[in-house]
């Protein structure tokens, strides 16, 4: 915990920084929502298809769901929001003639039932 899901238009494959923007963003969450980074998992889903408002060639979307265990107050998810939002925007090249749309949904994970089950294998 944290799980990040972000889903990302084929068109911006080589525009978006997906490495960079997974080793920027779990400080970021962590010190939001006042976690460890260790915590962090993110995974990243390319949209070979999609249908995005009227269907329009020159549009791409950004989605990122950031699910976190449930207890922090809305003004913490709206900060988590806008700062997911930033730093998505810096890991993504401009496409010329390319719109895109960057969009967060903070989720909250319910404490009663989320489950971490880790083993640590020596080396």
């Amino acid at each position: 915990m944290p799980h990040i899901v972000v889903e990302y238009s084929d068109s911006l494959t080589d525009a978006f920084d997906r490495p960079g923007f997974g080793a920027a963003l779990h400080p970021v969450v962590a010190k939001t929502v006042d976690t460890a980074v260790a915590g962090c998992k993110t995974r990243f889903r390319r949209m070979e298809e999609a249908h995005l408002a009227d269907g329009a060639e020159d549009l791409a979307m950004i989605h990122i769901e950031v699910s976190i265990l449930s207890g922090r107050d809305a003004g913490t998810k709206r900060e988590l929001s806008a700062a997911v939002v930033e730093v998505a925007r810096a890991h993504v090249a401009p496409v010329p003639g390319l719109t895109v749309q960057t969009t967060v949904d903070v989720r909250d994970l319910d404490r009663d039932c989320y489950e971490k089950h880790e083993v640590v294998h020596p080396a």
